[in-house]
């Protein structure tokens, strides 16, 4: 999978919270000052060109969808991110989180108890 920038991932957000849109559409989820219009249309074309979009034609425009979940990006991030930086080490992703965030007994076991229903329960 090929990386996204920030601004990106931004416009992603809006794509796997409200489903297909128009460039014009995602204009509207923007603050003020909101972005120009090219500006976008520029990002969500880099989006299709790296596989995050696919598209439907409607004459001269385009109505984009979301081609990967937020779930299975986010999942795909976090193995990247776990190879990267961990030596592809679960463990020592666990070990790191236990001694930087202080978790306590309790939220280990609690931890454990729901990867081991996960485990148990059929896909």
């Amino acid at each position: 999978m090929k990386r996204i920038t920030v601004k990106e991932e931004e416009i992603m957000n809006f794509f796997w919270e409200r489903g297909e849109l128009f460039v014009k559409q995602i204009l509207d989820f923007f603050p003020e000052p909101k972005p120009h219009y090219n500006t976008v249309s520029t990002m969500v074309r880099a989006l299709e060109e790296k596989g995050f979009l696919g598209y439907h034609s409607f004459g001269n425009t385009y109505q984009y969808y979301p081609l990967i979940s937020k779930e299975d990006y986010n999942n795909k991030n976090l193995r990247n991110m776990i190879k990267k930086y961990f030596g592809n080490s679960c463990k020592r992703v666990v070990s790191t989180l236990i001694e930087e965030e202080d978790l306590t007994i309790e939220e280990l076991k609690e931890l454990i108890l729901e990867i081991e229903k996960k485990r148990k329960t059929p896909a």
